[in-house]
């Protein structure tokens, strides 16, 4: 049999973080009490009429910019029909004949190369409510929450252009980093305000025709759709190599098995009988709002991963860890831009700021540390003020506290000793006290070096300028 080819779809809801829905002014609060958030017309009372949110506009105007789409000047609402419990008019409001954006492309940087991923469409549209199945198996009713109905959602829609599992799993980080960047959606999975479904297919290499879709849903984070896709790639290689058939169909994943069964089956497009939405007008994207947009932008993160390795000499590691969020790289730029050494600064940002973040469950404007009080910390670790161990401390101090580097350590009494006479003194006790260990330094043992420098640095409650502790061992020890 032929060599098969990966080929996989992907399509996005992005919950916009507007602070009202969509087309009412009802609250987007998380959490709230079941359909405690709604009115007449997220409800679908007769009689009702909608009004776009600005915000929203804006903000997928943000999105299809982001994306380098066509924006179109004139885009129109349409009614998508069909029926579920959770759509309260039986039909959603979203975009089908004039999207907001078409024609667009993300770069990915994937294992060293450049990977270009056509975006099909970006769209707005309204979404359905929440249905809350009981647990037990008998059980003959669900529960519908009708809280997110109408909560603005911006649909991106790829080609069929990725080929590995790889390359979607860097579209989503990446995508999730540019709408958190842009202060489009808070991306949070664990709510739900970011969805994937993923579609995926084998060819054999070198075909151009397509082979039959598989539709995966149920897929509430980034770990389950590169889950999903791993099982269906090897699933549908498996069943093709042994002579068998894919039909065009829609799977399920299931986390706890990790594995995808079958939803049901694809006899063709679902006839979702569109028509423009008749109670709202077109909106027009003057170019005016849309140079405004344009130069509001921010540096996006595959531009700003690129500067930083440029202007500031950092390892593509760190530059991409550093920017996955703005508010970090924010924070690592600010505390360059006062005390520079950007790759000291990126080794303290990577490792003691985001490991207290880790630990607190924070995100890092939460963090009482500022960029002026790290970089005034790093001076004083630059100065010999303090050694690194003493720095460490005090880092520790101003995460609890917020207090400035140099009062936490003119409080505690923590400048490093650099005088020649008092450290020898502190030594030749030591080296009194310790025969066996200096018997072992002479031996040549490096731990011995290390034991000795150790009970040093107790004496001095960490204060010691290591580097002269080191060159008295060897002076006197030889």
């Amino acid at each position: 049999m032929a060599e098969l080819e990966t080929v996989i779809g992907i399509e996005t809801h992005a919950q916009l973080n507007t602070r009202t829905k969509m087309f009412c002014g009802c609250s987007l609060s998380f959490g709230k009490e079941p359909n405690t958030q709604t009115c007449p017309v997220c409800t679908g009372h007769p009689g009702v009429l909608p009004v776009a949110n600005a915000e929203a506009i804006e903000k997928s105007l943000r999105i299809a910019v982001a994306l380098n789409c066509e924006i179109a000047p004139i885009t129109r609402f349409d009614r998508k029909n069909y029926y579920y419990p959770d759509l309260p008019k039986n039909y959603q409001i979203s975009q089908n004949y004039d999207n907001l954006g078409v024609k667009g492309h993300m770069d990915l940087d994937v294992d060293g190369v450049t990977k270009r991923i056509r975006i099909h469409n970006m769209h707005m549209e309204e979404d359905a409510g929440k249905l809350t199945h009981p647990e037990s198996s008998n059980a003959d009713f669900s529960l519908v929450d009708l809280n997110r109905t109408g909560t603005p959602l911006a649909e991106i829609v790829t080609e069929p252009d990725f080929r590995s599992v790889d390359e979607v799993r860097v579209y989503m980080e990446t995508l999730r980093s540019i709408l958190l960047y842009i202060d489009a959606s808070d991306c949070k999975m664990e709510q739900g305000s970011l969805r994937f479904e993923a579609s995926i297919s084998m060819r054999p290499v070198g075909q151009k025709e397509f082979g039959s879709r598989v539709e995966i849903k149920n897929l509430n984070s980034m770990k389950a759709v590169v889950g999903a896709l791993e099982h269906e790639e090897k699933r549908q290689k498996e069943l093709l190599a042994s002579g068998g058939k894919q039909d065009p169909e829609t799977r399920l994943w299931d986390e706890v098995r990790c594995k995808t069964s079958v939803m049901r089956s694809k006899e063709g497009a679902a006839d979702y009988r569109y028509f423009p939405e008749p109670d709202l007008p077109p909106i027009h994207i003057s170019q005016e709002w849309l140079d405004r947009v344009k130069a509001a932008m921010p540096e996006l993160p595959r531009e700003r991963r690129r500067r930083f390795i440029d202007e500031y000499g950092l390892p593509a590691y760190d530059a991409g860890v550093l920017v996955e969020d703005r508010a970090m790289a924010d924070f690592f730029e600010a505390t360059v831009g006062l005390v520079g050494d950007a790759k000291t600064v990126s080794n303290w940002v990577m490792v003691e700021v985001m490991r207290r973040l880790n630990e607190q469950g924070i995100v890092i404007s939460d963090l009482k540390v500022t960029p002026e009080n790290l970089a005034g910390l790093l001076r004083l670790l630059k100065n010999k003020t303090i050694n690194q161990t003493v720095a460490k401390e005090v880092f520790a101090d101003m995460i609890e506290s917020g207090e400035e580097p140099e009062k936490i350590v003119e409080r505690k009494g923590l400048k490093q000793i650099s005088d020649g006479g008092a450290i020898e003194e502190v030594v030749r006790k030591v080296l009194d006290a310790n025969p066996k260990a200096v018997e072992d330094f002479k031996a040549g043992k490096k731990n011995a070096q290390q034991f000795i420098i150790g009970q040093v640095m107790r004496e001095t409650k960490g204060k010691a300028n290591p580097g002269m502790v080191v060159k008295l061992l060897k002076d006197l020890l030889g």
